[in-house]
């Protein structure tokens, strides 16, 4: 095998991996989970009279930090800290922040504006959770657990969902 064969075999690998790399941290900044969150409801937040959710270190921190107690496990268990907090996890490597966001939006339509609950016992809290008013800061992260799947946190301040009390 000639040496420019060799080379060339080897750009080719360092392109597959680049992209794989690039492809697998894609969906999981900062400014993608802001602008998944603000763009729930199918309309931005803005539109819903709450204002855009804005990215916050701490809270980042704080999702982090839990998240990376969660690896062992991944088991879907709140913090109970002082903060809002909704969690999911997937199988697969394309399991991102933005899909855990587009695993919560959805249960907008078990949300009763009406009666401010869950219809049909399902679940909504995630999704008044993202669309709360009171909320405009945010903050997630993303790790991978020991049995290979993804795990994900977002926190949220002020926390969302007190009894009595309208999302939007």
């Amino acid at each position: 095998m000639s040496l420019h064969k060799i080379s060339h075999s080897f750009l080719s690998l360092l392109i597959l991996l680049s992209s794989v790399i690039i492809r697998t941290s894609a969906q999981n900044s900062a400014q993608d989970y802001v602008n998944a969150h603000n763009t729930a409801h199918n309309t931005p937040r803005g539109q819903l009279r709450m204002g855009s959710v804005v990215w916050d270190t701490t809270l980042a921190n704080y999702a982090q930090n839990y998240a990376n107690q969660r690896t062992g496990d991944c088991i879907l268990t709140h913090s109970n800290g002082p903060y809002g907090e909704n969690l999911a996890k997937g199988s697969s490597s394309t399991f991102t922040g933005v899909s855990a966001v587009n695993i919560w939006v959805p249960e907008e339509k078990y949300y009763s504006y009406s009666s401010n609950s869950c219809i049909r016992g399902n679940q909504c809290l995630h999704y008044t959770q993202v669309v709360w008013h009171d909320s405009p800061r945010v903050g997630c992260a993303r790790v991978r657990c020991n049995n290979g799947w993804y795990y994900v946190v977002c926190s949220y301040d002020a926390p969302g969902n007190w009894v009595g009390e309208w999302p939007y």
